[in-house]
C-alpha cells in the first residue's frame, strides 16, 4: 500500500507540478483512521471544499444463501467506508456552509442488473443515505451527489480479467445490453465527478447520475 501510495503521489506531482498533493492511506472501513487521514489532508491541503467517497469492491459470494460473515464484509467495504467518510467531513463543510460530497456508487443499487446481494444492497445503500444527507446538509449550502456507473473496462480492473477469460461471451453481452455497445472509460466517469463538485452543479443536490451507455432501463 504504501509503494501505491507514493507512486500514485509522484505520478499525480508530475503531471500537474504547480499543485498541492498529499497522498495518504487509511483503512476506510475504519472510523478513527478516516478521520485521522481527513485531519492530515486538511493540515497539510487546507479546508476540505469537496470529498470523493470512492471505495468500493463488485466482488462476493454468489446466490442467497449467505452468512452474516460473509455481510458484514459487504456492507463494510460498500457502504459503511461510504458513510463512515460523511460522517467525518460533512459537519466540516456544513460549519464552513459550502463544499460537496459525491459518492460513487453502480448501477446495480438503480436496478437489478446482476451483482454479489451484499453488494446490490450496499450500494442501493448510498443512494438512499446520500439523498438524507442531501436533505440534511442543503441549509448549510452543502450538496450531496451519486455518480452510478455502469461498465468501466480499464487495465487491471474486473473487466479487463473477465474478457482474458471470455472475451466473446462478455463482448456479446455488452453489444445486447449497453445501447452504446461499448464499456466506459475512467475519464468518463471522472468528468461527471469534477462536474458535480464544481461550482456549474450549485443547484445539484440530492441526485444519482447514471452513466452507463444506456443499460439500464428505468426511467
Amino acid at each position: 500500500a504504501g509503494q501505491s501510495r507514493r507512486s500514485a503521489e509522484a505520478e499525480l506531482s508530475k503531471a500537474f507540478p504547480a499543485a498541492a498533493i498529499a497522498a495518504l492511506e487509511a483503512d476506510m472501513t475504519d472510523e478513527n483512521a478516516v478521520r485521522s487521514a481527513l485531519d492530515s489532508a486538511e493540515a497539510r491541503l487546507g479546508p476540505c471544499d469537496c470529498a470523493v467517497a470512492n471505495v468500493g469492491s463488485g466482488t462476493g459470494p454468489a446466490g442467497y444463501e449467505l452468512s452474516a460473515a460473509q455481510w458484514s464484509s459487504g456492507l463494510a467495504t460498500n457502504l459503511n467506508a461510504g458513510v463512515l467518510l460523511a460522517s467525518a467531513v460533512l459537519p466540516r463543510l456544513a460549519a464552513r456552509k459550502a463544499g460537496s460530497l459525491t459518492f460513487i456508487s453502480s448501477i446495480v443499487g438503480v436496478e437489478a442488473v446482476g451483482g454479489p446481494i451484499p453488494y446490490v444492497a450496499a450500494k442501493a445503500g448510498l443512494q438512499a443515505a446520500a439523498k438524507t444527507y442531501s436533505r440534511q446538509v442543503g441549509g448549510f449550502n452543502v450538496r450531496v451527489n451519486v455518480v452510478a456507473p455502469g461498465n468501466v473496462l480499464f487495465p487491471g480492473g474486473t473487466w479487463e480479467k473477465k474478457l482474458g477469460e471470455r472475451r466473446e461471451f462478455f463482448e456479446n453481452y455488452i453489444q445486447a445490453e449497453v445501447p452504446l455497445q461499448r464499456f466506459a472509460t475512467p475519464a468518463e466517469i471522472a468528468d461527471m465527478v469534477v462536474f458535480l463538485a464544481s461550482e456549474r452543479a450549485a443547484f445539484v443536490t440530492g441526485a444519482t447520475v447514471v452513466i452507463d451507455g444506456g443499460q439500464t432501463r428505468s426511467f
